[in-house]
C-alpha cells in the first residue's frame, strides 16, 4: 500500500515526454517516494571536486561552475511486486552529490547519503555500492516548516537545520540553472576500477523556492569539500515519487 495519496508507478511511467533518453527497456526494480526535500546548492570550483571523484567520471558544469548540494528528506520505499517492508520502507534521508557525466551522459554522483535505517544502509551498500552511512536523524514538522537535525554515527558529520516553502510549486525550465541541478535520470557509483549506472525516472521536480536557517552542517566537509560562505540557492520539493533500475555497469560510449 502507499503511503497517503502517492502515484502508483503506472501514473509515472506514463509521463515521458521530459526526460532527455528513453525508459529502460527492463522493468524498473524499486519505488521510492521522496518528501518535504530541501535542496541546498553551492557552486565549487571544478578541480577541488574533480580529485574526489572516479577518475572515468567526469564534473558536470553549468556556466563553468559545479555545484554540490545538501539534500535532506524523507524516504519512502518498496520493492518491486512487494510490500513496504518494516524497518527498512520509512526513514530519512541526507545527501551530499555532485554532477558528472560519463560517455556525455549527465547523472548526479554522491559523496555521502546519511540515513535513519541500518538495514537500508546495508541494503543501499550491497546492491547499489553507494557509500551510505547510518545516522540518527530526527525531523519534525511538516513542509511548511521543517526541522531536520542529523549525526553520523560513525564520526563527527552533522547537519542542523529548518526550512521551509517560500513560492508556489513551478518545473524548471530547459536551460535554466534549477533545471540543470535537478532534472537528472541516473546515478553513477564506482567499485574495482568500474563505473556502474542506476537509471531513475520520475515526473519534473514540483519546485519551490525556499527559505532555510542552516545552523550546522559538516557533511561536506567530510568528504572533503570546503563549501563557499556564501548563502546557497535554496529549493523545497512536496513530495515525488521515483522508480528505479537495478544497478548495471556503465560503458563509455561507442
Amino acid at each position: 500500500m502507499l503511503p497517503g495519496n502517492k502515484m502508483q508507478a503506472s501514473d509515472v511511467l506514463r509521463a515521458v515526454e521530459h526526460r532527455p533518453w528513453a525508459l529502460p527497456p527492463e522493468p524498473w526494480v524499486m519505488m521510492q517516494v521522496w518528501s518535504d526535500l530541501l535542496f541546498a546548492h553551492w557552486p565549487v570550483s571544478v578541480k577541488q571536486l574533480q580529485s574526489l571523484i572516479p577518475a572515468q567520471l567526469e564534473i558536470d558544469t553549468f556556466d563553468g561552475e559545479a555545484w554540490v548540494a545538501i539534500a535532506p528528506f524523507r524516504l519512502w520505499l518498496r520493492p518491486r511486486s512487494l510490500p513496504a517492508l518494516p524497518g527498512i520502507s520509512r526513514f530519512p534521508e541526507l545527501n551530499c552529490r555532485t554532477y558528472v557525466k560519463f560517455g556525455g551522459k549527465p547523472g548526479v554522483f554522491f559523496f555521502s547519503l546519511d540515513a535513519g535505517s541500518r538495514l537500508a544502509v546495508w541494503g543501499a551498500r550491497k546492491f547499489y555500492l553507494l557509500p551510505y552511512f547510518y545516522a540518527h536523524i530526527a525531523v519534525k514538522g511538516e513542509s511548511s516548516s521543517v526541522s531536520y537535525s542529523a549525526r553520523r554515527a560513525a564520526s563527527p558529520a552533522s547537519f542542523n537545520a529548518t526550512y521551509r516553502a517560500e513560492s508556489n510549486v513551478r518545473r524548471a525550465q530547459p536551460g535554466t540553472l534549477e533545471h540543470f541541478l535537478t532534472e537528472r535520470y541516473c546515478l553513477y557509483t564506482h567499485s574495482h576500477d568500474h563505473v556502474y549506472r542506476a537509471e531513475i525516472h520520475h515526473h519534473p521536480w514540483p519546485l519551490q523556492d525556499a527559505d532555510c536557517e542552516i545552523r550546522e552542517s559538516s557533511i561536506a566537509h567530510a568528504a572533503g569539500i570546503d563549501l563557499p560562505a556564501t548563502r546557497p540557492l535554496l529549493h523545497f520539493a512536496r513530495e515525488l515519487t521515483v522508480l528505479i533500475w537495478r544497478l548495471r555497469k556503465a560503458e563509455p560510449a561507442a
